[in-house]
């Protein structure tokens, strides 16, 4: 018989509400979180706008994928950083044990929730604009995700009630 996934994994943009869906539903669902931003701070000592500005945004990229490629998680709630999905290997192990969902929301919504990022940390070539950024990662999004949770005009505890419903 083949074993449920135990971690419930957490992509999106930045704003979507990744590390605070993350800690929510790992209480409700009496699993451990980790938000692999801060691992990634943590390793490196530095906030992740500063690996950008040190080593530019593919080197934290390169640091996110290895930071995701060496955890190894079981009944975790996993929040990843918006620009996991670049790595093909990194989505494929995460896979390997967990269910992904894409917490979609609008453009207009993350512009509104994030305002001026440019000390966000968000791992973009500085030509690109955020609605270019948002096109492109949302096909990547939907390409690795097993679901997506429209969080349209929801409730925090709405999209942790439908996450927990699609997992049990």
């Amino acid at each position: 018989m083949p074993t449920l996934p135990t971690n419930i994994v957490l992509i999106g943009m930045p704003g979507a509400g990744k590390s605070t869906l993350g800690v929510i539903l790992a209480k409700q669902t009496s699993r451990a979180f980790v938000d692999t931003d801060l691992l990634i701070q943590d390793s490196q000592n530095k906030t992740l706008q500063n690996i950008i500005d040190d080593k530019g945004y593919i080197a934290l990229r390169r640091i996110e994928q290895d930071a995701l490629l060496n955890l190894d998680a079981e009944n975790t709630v996993i929040a990843t950083g918006g620009s996991a999905v670049y790595s093909t290997s990194a989505m494929e192990h995460l896979k390997k044990n967990s269910t992904i969902f894409f917490l979609d929301v609008s453009l207009p919504v993350l512009e509104k929730r994030i305002g001026d990022f440019s000390e966000r940390g968000i791992a973009m070539d500085t030509h690109q604009s955020f609605s270019d950024l948002f096109s492109e990662r949302s096909a990547l999004y939907c390409q690795f995700a097993d679901a997506r949770i429209d969080c349209a005009e929801r409730s925090q505890e709405e999209i942790c009630v439908e996450i927990i419903s699609r997992i049990s």
